[in-house]
């Protein structure tokens, strides 16, 4: 057997260092290839380290909820083969590995570019089998990476299983998921699992629960205040969103307009065969409507690179789409929008929200955008001032549809109206290509009939 150390790897999003959310292995396991290792969260994604190779696992270097650094050991493994193989000779021994993570590669298509998602419909290349879940009363010893000599090894509690949701759900309420029993598939904490935590029902300790049975932090301790680590996608999201006002020069505009037009397309279309048991919405629309105002308006999709003084034209459009998730503000992007008809529009866009809401979205469905979408109306606002997402020239917010009075045809009538809200970098875009660009998307909104003359 040969002893072999394996590093936190560069993920792809240029960071130096990611939050260990979870193991799903523990000291003593035999491992296969490519089987997860453990969750980790990076500044835009949750992501599963496969394993690199197989054997046994010896050391765990770090625990569940640290941070750790590109290039730190995280785990020791004794790999499969003979006794009697040398350090040099070692590496013959080890199988032979197909690349599935940024940081190690991933899979190559001919052309030299990342594979890149399957759509919808196409099939998928299998997943490797979880891990089975460690007993979460097991004592495991977690040894500090080689560089450090100056603290012994120590012995902890596996961390328990759970989603991000969950855990978010669980900090919220003051719930420590260490009391609380799992019942879900293999241990698994679920919502059910926490809520019912909060009443007291299912705590390992039920006197850490309080008298009360509120559950609430503030109940059990008397805490007036919280403190949360900034981390994760909020530490990304504050880092790219300071970075974007006080780099880009915006400037905001708006248009008023009376959608009820639309709407009463988006009510027939939802009837044709096309889209039966497809998710159609007045966002839909606007991504379509949007993807044809770039090709007519393209400076607004468009990036400053400061470090090559140039301009950077994209004669694509990869249309981002501001999501809110239990892990904070997310915005995956749908690769070359604008080479699809509406049905796949409609396609793509259930499939990025389940993606992101769901917490599974990849580094890569969330880099490469080239303009945005905020729905800001499916909140109740009308309008807004956006903040460009980091590196792209134009970002479009969607506000509420309201039934108002609207002058219509000479006569004041209950119409449905909205707000569309621009901001866009001004060192890219001029006033007036900004402002061809948002009386296009509302020039289609107001009558979509006007494509007729754009296409």
């Amino acid at each position: 057997m040969a002893a072999k150390d394996f590093a936190l790897p560069d993920l792809g999003e240029g960071l130096t260092e990611s939050e260990l959310v979870s193991w799903h292995v523990a000291v003593g396991d035999t491992v296969e290839l490519n089987q997860p290792l453990a969750e980790v969260e990076t500044a835009k994604a949750l992501v599963e380290l496969p394993s690199p190779f197989a054997g046994v696992i010896t050391k765990l270097y770090a625990e569940a909820g640290t941070t750790v650094q590109v290039g730190a050991p995280i785990v020791a493994f004794e790999l499969e083969g003979s006794e009697g193989d040398s350090a040099g000779s070692s590496d013959a021994a080890k199988p032979e590995r197909e690349p599935v993570l940024v940081g190690y590669g991933p899979p190559i298509e001919g052309d030299g570019r990342p594979a890149r998602r399957a759509r919808k419909g196409t099939s998928k290349a299998p997943t490797p089998a979880p891990a089975p879940a460690p007993d979460p009363h097991l004592k495991v010893e977690v040894v500090p990476p080689p560089a450090s000599q100056t603290s012994l090894p120590i012995e902890r509690v596996e961390t328990p299983r759970s989603t991000p949701p969950v855990r978010k759900l669980a900090r919220d309420l003051g719930i420590d998921l260490a009391t609380v029993i799992g019942t879900g598939d293999k241990g698994l904490i679920t919502r059910e699992d926490v809520e019912a935590a909060v009443s007291g029902g299912s705590l390992r300790d039920a006197g850490k629960a309080g008298s009360s049975g509120s559950g609430t932090r503030r109940a059990e301790t008397g805490e007036r205040e919280t403190r949360t680590p900034i981390q994760g996608v909020r530490k990304y999201t504050a880092a790219a969103m300071v970075q974007s006002a006080f780099t880009a020069p915006h400037a905001s505009e708006f248009l008023t307009i009376d959608v009820t037009p639309t709407m009463e397309l988006i009510a027939t279309l939802k009837e044709s065969s096309a889209f039966r048991g497809r998710r159609l919405n007045l966002l839909t629309v606007v991504s379509k409507a949007l993807c044809i105002a770039v090709g007519r308006n393209p400076s607004v999709n468009t990036r400053w690179d400061e470090q090559a003084q140039e301009i950077v034209q994209f004669h694509y459009v990869n249309l981002g789409i501001a999501t809110a998730t239990p892990r904070g503000l997310m915005v995956p992007n749908i690769k070359d929008a604008d080479a699809l008809d509406l049905v796949g529009l409609a396609d793509e866009l259930s499939a990025l929200v389940e993606t992101a809401k769901a917490g599974t979205a990849s580094p890569a469905d969330l880099a490469g955008g080239t303009v945005s979408i905020t729905n800001i109306g499916s909140f109740g606002i009308d309008a807004g001032t956006p903040i460009l997402n980091t590196g792209e020239a134009m970002i479009l917010a969607l506000g509420a549809v309201k039934r108002m009075p609207w002058e219509y045809r000479g006569e004041i009538a209950l119409r449905q109206v909205l707000t569309l809200s621009v901001s866009f970098d001004h060192r890219l875009v001029d006033g007036e290509q900004g402002s061809r660009f948002l009386a296009d998307v509302g020039a289609i909104l107001a009558n979509p009939a006007v494509l007729l003359t754009m296409v």
